[in-house]
């Protein structure tokens, strides 16, 4: 039989620890469908930390070709503050981890599917909901879709620097009106192309201006 030594069995004991902990971290998992959006389909994974993944998916482009740019397909890793993420899983906590049934059945405006998943060491759950019963569980599905247009606009950003400078104020002056209602949260998330905009000298100055007073509310 073969001995090992301490160092190694040391590293084998820290190594499987590790391996224990990733499984048992608590994860979030917000998925939207609408088939009437674009994009039609996103999935948001949320860690404790304020690390995540983002995911979209747009539908085929409108016939007769247009002309607008928009944001492609995503898939990258986002960052959420502390505050945000931390109200999120408590939320999940509140409500069971989402192990209930959360959807009004009430006649309202289609608005999309919202499915709030919950996976962790205390348990997992999840729901779906179009209108939630819930006031809470409603406001948390407005959240995260104001978040996932925050990263949508950061992305159509940074094909507006690429492809048209122009097109970039009026681009700059709709998430700024989102970021002041409420529709676009969490504007860390893209801080990297706002940063780009306040720094570059060839962009408008009212483009820079702005995003200059992204930066500076920031989110807590």
């Amino acid at each position: 039989m073969k001995i090992r030594s301490a160092p190694a069995i040391l590293a084998l004991v820290l190594w499987a620890g590790s391996r224990t902990g990733a499984a048992e971290s608590p994860v979030i998992v917000v998925d939207f469908s609408n088939p009437q959006l674009d994009p039609f389909h996103w999935t948001l994974t949320l860690h404790p930390d304020g690390s995540g993944h983002f995911q979209s998916e747009m539908g085929k482009p409108p016939q007769g070709g247009s002309q607008e740019i928009d944001a492609p397909n995503i898939d990258r890793d986002v960052r959420l503050s502390a505050s945000f993420t931390s109200h999120v899983f408590e939320v999940a906590q509140r409500h069971k981890f989402f192990n209930e049934d959360c959807e009004s059945r009430l006649k309202v405006a289609f608005q999309g599917w919202k499915k709030l998943s919950y996976t962790g060491p205390e348990g997992s759950g999840s729901c779906t909901f179009n209108f939630s019963k819930d006031k809470e569980i409603e406001a948390l599905g407005d959240s995260m879709s104001a978040v996932a247009e925050t990263i949508l606009e950061g992305a159509r950003l940074e094909l507006l620097l690429q492809h048209d400078r122009l097109g970039l104020d009026k681009e700059m002056e709709f998430l700024v009106d989102a970021a002041g209602n409420g529709q676009a949260q969490q504007i860390c998330a893209i801080r990297e192309i706002l940063v780009r905009l306040a720094e570059d000298d060839e962009v408008m100055e009212r483009v820079r201006k702005r995003a200059r007073l992204l930066l500076a509310q920031g989110d807590t």
